[in-house]
């Protein structure tokens, strides 16, 4: 067909998508709903999806752009069997103590505001030894993978374990050990805790957004902690909003510690801890704490972005590549 006859072609792109919260005031009767309708042996994982508002097919069902995020519980005894998938994802405590999730036979202790990676084709199950209810928040790549039709899950029982390095061979800062055992394109580390990412952040200087950031990365090599996902800790200082920045990325915050409000397009996003919200692309965005400092965890598409060459970031009047 001629091009010029196109509907899309030469046609300036739609306006950036509206960002959308999701309150934990709503969502944590519905995980108590949830345990009594179902369990993990019985469907896999007992997860609730977070899904855009917009969505009008099982095709359209991500958070935001090339993310799904969702909230998944383990009540106490409870485990959630091995498998692996081609998806990275990660879980971010919300709520709870006790449980362990296994990383290709590493045992990563799960605490609130721990981080915990489960990437691409690395095995990978959950078990609540505690007493309380275990809550975190899941976000994976399963819409980009579902765009590029690069889909695949294993189910248990594990097969091909790999080896892997001790954590205790990262503890020491700036020295690391030269080895050929780990060649993933993901950290050989699967647990951050939340106590070394809370010391970091405080040391940071105040970056170009006003707001002090850290990530988390793979220490072999200084990037992305996995190969299509990007992972942040981000401090708000008391009584001073974030000067605005655009992104082509796509983000879903989680509300750690502190409240507040944020400003994305044209929108005014009111937060408060364990509540979550999207940050999707194109829209101009800056934070406000509401009293004190304030903690959001915050998850993106950048990675994939900055691969292919293509992410662009602005900060105020200036612009970086």
């Amino acid at each position: 067909m001629p091009l010029w006859e196109s509907p899309t072609a030469h046609k300036p792109p739609a306006g950036p998508e509206h960002s959308y919260r999701w309150s934990w005031d709503t969502l944590r009767p519905l995980l108590t709903e949830a345990c009594g309708l179902t369990s993990p042996a019985a469907v896999e994982r007992r997860v609730l999806q977070l899904v855009n508002p917009r969505a009008r097919s099982p095709e359209d069902e991500a958070t935001v752009k090339n993310l799904s995020a969702a909230i998944q519980i383990l009540m106490p005894g409870e485990s959630a069997r091995p498998h692996r998938h081609s998806m990275n994802a990660l879980r971010f405590i919300l709520e709870g103590s006790g449980a362990v999730t296994i990383v290709n036979g590493k045992s990563c202790p799960m605490e609130v505001g721990d981080l915990i990676l489960t990437p691409a084709w690395c095995w990978h199950e959950h078990h609540h030894r505690g007493d309380d209810p275990m809550i975190w928040l899941d976000a994976l790549d399963v819409p980009l993978h579902l765009y590029l039709g690069t889909t695949e899950f294993q189910p248990g029982p594990v097969t091909a374990m790999p080896e892997t390095i001790a954590d205790s061979a990262f503890a020491v800062a700036n020295i690391l050990p030269e080895t050929t055992l780990d060649t993933s394109p993901h950290s050989p580390v699967f647990r951050y805790p939340y106590a070394d990412a809370v010391a970091a952040v405080a040391a940071a200087p105040i970056g170009a957004d006003e707001t002090r950031r850290v990530r988390y990365v793979n220490p072999l090599t200084g990037g992305a902690s996995m190969s299509l996902m990007d992972s942040h800790l981000v401090q708000l200082e008391p009584g001073r909003p974030t000067s605005p920045y655009r992104t082509n990325s796509n983000a879903v915050c989680s509300v750690v510690e502190g409240s507040g409000e944020s400003r994305i397009g044209d929108q005014t996003v009111s937060w408060r801890p364990k509540d979550i919200f999207t940050l999707p692309q194109g829209n101009w965005i800056g934070h406000r704490a509401d009293a004190g400092m304030a903690r959001l965890f915050v998850t993106s598409d950048r990675e994939v972005l900055a691969r292919l060459g293509l992410l662009k970031e602005e900060y105020g009047n200036h612009q970086a590549r």
